[in-house]
């Protein structure tokens, strides 16, 4: 049964739809990250032609998959492993690695502290600060860190805080782990939205620091979350050996593999991507900015972290815009948010202008 205090992921289109009578087809999520482009059209146009591949298994190697990410991610294909989702690897590298006490950067994603515990490791919380707009305090971070950890997991950008690590800080970071033998993850989910990504992105340390990985997927910026394709990045080649060992054969099926191949080939798409989303934050941003009664936090992914400031909550702005057909977040239940904090992700220019729309009618502007 649900409650009207119950939380809707971007994934609960069918809880929407039955505890408030809306179609799902009639809802514009903005609580999902996903692309509002939809899919590749190269994908759309291609897929069907390799349909037969569903009739084969898949090379165990996944040689020409990994030789099409490491194009794309501008790294050496061996230094790649695919998984069944960025979900499938999190849970593979945590359940072999098993910490005994990780260190996660949060508010975040809540997976990362489910696997740990499910591993039987302990968990603790280094708090992005609302003083420092949730950007990361870097030598607070570095301080922190001892040999009382033997994990740290950050998500970069950061969801829900859209906040981001640069490089240059990243490798500080990671430096001070290697000197304590902390093992890094880094879930680089939403990394190709930032307007910079080569500034923030990871993957080039992977040549030279064998402490760390780096996660991606397809889920987002590919908007093909059904694929369930995601792909890891380390230069650790025991690591690499090892996750090969432990997964399970032919994680990634024949058809994910041939439109992975696709879709990382798509310069098109992604160019469109870029252009899309870097143009429609600033236009959110600018907006946002002019209303009173909410507090803005500069966004580097495809979505926005703000807070009201006027004595309203989130769960009333959210039961005001899904009556409209649109879904944002409450992001009350992350650690370190209260009923104040909303998020939503960037749709199509006129899909923003309803919300935003929404948003102003809401705090009475």
């Amino acid at each position: 049964m649900l409650k009207p205090a119950d939380h809707f992921h971007g994934s609960d289109l069918e809880k929407i739809e039955q505890f408030y009578g809306i179609s799902k087809k009639d809802i514009v999520s903005f609580g999902a990250n996903v692309n509002p482009l939809g899919i590749s059209g190269l994908l759309k146009e291609k897929l069907s032609d390799r349909l037969d591949a569903i009739s084969t298994y898949p090379d165990r190697e996944y040689k020409k998959l990994r030789q099409s990410i490491g194009n794309y991610c501008h790294t050496d294909s061996r230094n790649i492993i695919p998984g069944n989702g960025s979900t499938e690897l999190i849970s593979l590298i945590i359940r072999l690695r098993r910490p005994r006490k990780a260190l996660i950067l949060g508010p975040t994603y809540s997976e990362y502290e489910r696997e740990i515990r499910m591993a039987g490791g302990t968990c603790q919380y280094f708090p992005l600060k609302e003083s420092d707009n949730f950007i990361l305090n870097e030598e607070a971070l570095i301080d922190r860190l001892g040999e009382d950890i033997d994990m740290l997991v950050l998500c970069n950008p950061n969801n829900p805080t859209s906040s981001a690590v640069t490089a240059l800080q990243m490798e500080a970071i990671v430096k001070v782990c290697l000197k304590f033998n902390i093992f890094v993850m880094i879930d680089e989910t939403y990394a190709e939205f930032a307007q910079d990504c080569e500034k923030i992105t990871a993957i080039p340390l992977t040549r030279q620091y064998q402490n760390i990985v780096v996660l991606r997927g397809v889920s987002k910026f590919f908007a093909s979350p059904g694929l369930r394709l995601g792909y890891g990045v380390t230069g650790n080649a025991a690591l690499l050996e090892e996750l090969a060992g432990k997964q399970n054969p032919w994680t990634v099926s024949s058809l994910a593999d041939e439109a992975g191949q696709l879709l990382f080939s798509d310069v098109n798409y992604i160019r469109q991507t870029k252009e899309l989303i870097d143009s429609q934050r600033t236009y959110i941003v600018e907006s946002l900015t002019s209303m009173d009664g909410i507090k803005v936090y500069p966004p580097h992914a495809n979505f926005i972290l703000v807070r009201l400031t006027n004595g309203l909550t989130a769960h009333q702005l959210f039961e005001t815009a899904i009556r409209q057909g649109l879904m944002i977040r409450d992001c009350s239940d992350f650690p370190f948010l209260d009923d104040t904090y909303f998020r939503f992700c960037f749709m199509m220019p006129s899909d923003n202008d309803r919300l935003l729309a929404c948003i102003r009618k809401f705090l009475h502007l």
